[in-house]
């Protein structure tokens, strides 16, 4: 039976030990039947401990947590858990600063952890492409030049210059997609709304002139927002994915407080990860998290 467990008191009830935990996680990912992390055999034998197994044609053992996000951990599952409660009811997530404090681990072991879990929480690339209406936009993010130290300063720019550049597309009612993108030249903005939109959906844009070419492919519609304009027609806006950013920058601000170029985009996928299940119930929520935990991130691949 799949335990519930709606408050993070209720997931200490519902998880007492390291086995509830891994029982708990080998009925997510095996719930399509059993299989070997090594070879991908289904022949896979238990041992009477219910924590390792063995492969009956590479005939390798190991644990349910090889092969995953939790490989070589030493931090018990219960630790995990609790940090995928945090992380996925947060919306605004959490510091691993704050996670160490809760969870008594390093700083280092925290923010490990915490990359490991949005490594999980990735925006997959066969996801469906958005359609119907889709709201498109750009935000820029970097601190103020006037909050530089000296030596930091570039003067004489303005707007987005010297900041990463982070695009959104968020269907109306329907899911969103975000990430970094190099530059806001035309070919490079266009070639990622291709990607994640479908053909002959309602566009709604600013009129950034990285957008001009669109109208071929969608009924593309903008606003001027340079002019004051931010609604026509009452559907003609880009209000929903400006909320987005105002949540990102929250984010931002209130918990990180700095996010490095090098990871922005694993925090913009996380924060997209937790909006598209906003309306999701807690357990539900976090077994979302458990079902995509193939493929483990070593700490060597997060640093290069």
């Amino acid at each position: 039976m799949m335990q519930s467990f709606d408050s993070l008191f209720d997931l200490m009830e519902a998880f007492p030990d390291e086995q509830s935990c891994g029982d708990h996680l080998r009925s997510i990912r095996w719930r399509d039947g059993e299989f070997c992390p090594h070879c991908n055999s289904n022949k896979v034998y238990k041992f009477s401990d219910r924590k390792t197994f063995k492969c009956g044609e590479c005939r390798k053992q190991f644990s349910i947590k090889v092969g995953t996000v939790f490989h070589d951990t030493k931090m018990p599952l219960r630790k995990w858990f609790v940090a995928i409660w945090l992380i996925t009811n947060h919306p605004k997530g959490i510091a691993s600063t704050t996670l160490a404090k809760d969870l008594k681990i390093t700083q280092k072991t925290a923010w490990f952890v915490l990359h490991r879990l949005r490594h999980a929480a990735r925006t997959k690339s066969f996801n469906a492409p958005l359609k119907g209406t889709v709201e498109t936009d750009e935000t820029f993010v970097g601190g103020k030049e006037k909050n530089k130290h000296a030596p930091k300063r570039e003067g004489g720019k303005q707007g987005g210059a010297g900041k990463e550049i982070v695009l959104g597309m968020l269907e109306r009612d329907g899911e969103l997609r975000a990430g970094t993108v190099p530059n806001l030249r035309a070919a490079t903005v266009q070639g990622v709304v291709r990607e994640n939109v479908a053909p002959g959906s309602a566009l709604m844009t600013d009129e950034h002139v990285s957008y001009v070419g669109l109208s071929g492919d969608y009924f593309h519609h903008t606003v001027n927002h340079i002019a004051g304009e931010y609604v026509r027609h009452y559907t003609i806006h880009t209000n929903g994915i400006e909320s987005v950013w105002s949540l990102l920058k929250r984010q931002f601000v209130g918990i990180h407080h700095r996010v490095s170029p090098k990871h922005l985009n694993r925090y913009v996928e996380e924060m997209a990860w937790c909006f598209n299940r906003r309306e999701m119930k807690v357990t539900d929520r976090m077994n979302e998290i458990f079902a995509c935990v193939e493929g483990r991130l070593t700490y060597k691949a997060l640093k290069a």
